[in-house]
């Protein structure tokens, strides 16, 4: 799979599982995503897909890398619609 496929695939899961806040952006926490069954299967590398976002302003988290457990109450929030 191209970078581009995953990100386009990371926005659809980020909008399936999150939800919108008071200024209507979509926000998922990381431990959600990491754990849902559906993202486990389509990504090979999750934690690699959401640098690769943030990268290129899609999405913004606060950190440079999120890890299970340690990092799972962290939000991740969707900055294009």
């Amino acid at each position: 799979m191209n970078v581009e496929h995953e990100i386009n695939l990371l926005v659809e899961e980020i909008r399936r599982l999150g939800t919108k806040n008071a200024d209507g952006q979509v926000s998922v926490k990381f431990g959600v995503l990491f754990a849902d069954e559906k993202c486990a299967n389509l990504f090979e590398a999750l934690v690699g897909t959401l640098k690769a976002a943030k990268r290129r302003k899609i999405i913004t988290y606060q950190g440079e890398l999120l890890l299970q457990g340690v990092h799972d109450n962290v939000d991740i929030m969707l900055l294009q619609d």
